[in-house]
């Protein structure tokens, strides 16, 4: 079984189909590996036991009557702990969430269960998806599949390292800054955010609204198309939803590329690149060259201004959607409150930890009186410029490609003194959320300590099939994909 649960999702699912194993059988094997590797791991903060054998039950049933089977029925799948799953503890990895279980579905967790799609757990974050490697989650450290001691990347870092560890072959995570695209590129596995709006945001709990997105990691492009076929679609309950069909993604993976233009983000090569990052993207550059595609330079010249852009629009989001959690209605309450202003004060002090606490701070300052008009106005502003420079840049060609991180991953601990340098981590993938376009991180190689590295393919908005085309003719280049950590 072991050697299954090590193949595709498409793999695992044909294997189903064909009866050469029970999808309750993949299910209970999903959960004996997690049960057996992940106290090194920390991948997971629960199991959904009940709810993933009832799923696989019913796919079983149904292949007993002869029924058709739903796209990726009876696969294993890890579920980010911050989406809504009835029955379970929904916790963001915050002490202020420990005990709260959920009363409802998430759209893209009901889609999932019509899907009949097993959920085996809930995945390990850092706390309200705030942070890039991980350490920040108030339960446990995520360590990386190929290295223990170094991070996963974040801040679904937990979704990365179950799909990269071979615990699930598939596994959704939210990406606000790069929150899918750098665990990906840490653990070597594909991961991809798709077009704000395409993917229903309803039951997700919230850090920044106009940036948050969920998307799908996966061991390869084909599993990730297939899987944002299974979770994308209109939703009303979300305002900002997309009221467009859902595309067949994996329809045209393997198109050809001859003559299309791949942009080189000349921004994103500079300094602070390491020369094996460096190097892969130029290995990446020479297989799109054979592959018949035109490789242009393209200058985003207000990119260098993301980082800034996105720390005080992503924190004033964060500073609002967070003011909810107050010891009222639901999660922790502090148990030594005198009135109602110290219950508040104290509820929110015990509950978040110290990177929620300075990142809700920051954005209270940018938007209190007197600089609103300098630092949010002025941000929302400068958001117009980058996604006119993609606009710009995307009619000169086709996809545009840059590492996904300028490093592979890092130690433990190393950077956690340092908010500074920790932010700078999502340094290439921040400005795809503020211009809402598609991004893909996809396996490029692997460092000279044997870390991996991700290529990061982006996309015009609504583009997610040219950027699964990108992405699978550069996989099936290379055996990247197919290497897996020893654990």
């Amino acid at each position: 079984m072991e050697e299954l649960l090590r193949k595709s999702a498409k793999e695992q699912s044909e294997a189903i189909r064909n009866k050469e194993v029970s999808a309750v059988e993949l299910t209970k094997a999903s959960l004996a590996r997690i049960k057996n590797i992940d106290d090194k791991l920390g991948a997971f903060n629960s199991l959904t036991e009940e709810t993933a054998l009832n799923t696989a039950k019913q796919v079983d049933e149904k292949l007993a009557k002869g029924e058709n089977l739903p796209l990726l029925a009876g696969v294993p799948l890890a579920l980010k702990d911050n989406m809504n799953l009835v029955g379970s503890r929904t916790t963001a990895s915050s002490k202020i969430l420990e005990n709260f279980v959920s009363p409802y579905n998430a759209t893209v967790t009901e889609k999932l269960l019509h899907n009949l799609v097993p959920i085996v757990g809930k995945a390990n974050l850092d706390e309200f998806a705030m942070g890039s490697s991980n350490e920040n989650s108030a339960f446990k450290k995520v360590h990386n599949p190929w290295n223990l001691n170094k991070v996963p990347g974040g801040s679904s870092g937990g979704s990365a390292a179950a799909v990269s560890s071979c615990e699930t072959a598939l596994a959704l995570g939210s990406d606000t800054g790069g929150s899918i695209r750098l665990p990906a590129s840490f653990c070597g596995i594909v991961g991809m955010k798709p077009t704000y709006g395409i993917v229903s945001r309803y039951g997700l709990i919230a850090f920044a609204s106009s940036l948050d997105q969920i998307g799908p990691f996966a061991r390869t492009v084909e599993d990730a198309a297939m899987l944002l076929e299974v979770i994308a679609g209109y939703d009303y309950h979300d305002s900002t939803s997309l009221n467009r069909a859902v595309e067949n993604y994996t329809a045209h993976l393997n198109n050809d590329i001859k003559g299309k233009k791949v942009g080189i983000i000349k921004d994103l090569m500079g300094e602070g690149l390491s020369d094996d990052v460096r190097k892969a993207v130029e290995n990446a550059i020479e297989t799109y060259k054979s592959l018949g595609a035109e490789i242009v330079e393209i200058d985003l010249p207000n990119i260098k201004y993301s980082i800034g852009i996105y720390y005080i629009l992503a924190t004033a989001e964060c500073s609002s959607n967070l003011a909810r959690f107050d010891g009222v209605k639901y999660g922790h309450r502090t148990e030594n409150a005198q009135n109602l202003l110290e219950m508040y004060c104290k509820t929110r002090a015990e509950g978040f930890g110290d990177e929620v606490k300075r990142r809700i701070m920051l954005g209270t300052y940018a938007l209190s009186s007197g600089y609103y008009d300098a630092y949010y106005k002025k941000a929302q502003q400068m958001r117009r410029l980058v996604t006119d420079d993609f606009v710009n840049a995307f009619k000169k060609a086709d996809v545009l490609i840059s590492p996904t991180c300028p490093n592979t991953a890092f130690d433990l601990g190393s950077k956690a003194n340092d908010p500074l340098a920790m932010y700078l981590t999502d340094i290439a993938t921040i400005s795809a959320n503020l211009a809402g376009i598609p991004g893909m991180s996809v396996p490029a190689g692997f460092d000279k300590d044997g870390m991996p590295i991700g290529l990061q393919i982006l996309a015009p908005q609504l583009g997610e099939t040219a950027l699964f085309n990108f992405g699978y003719k550069f996989e099936q280049e290379h055996d990247y994909y197919k290497k897996q950590p020893k654990i």
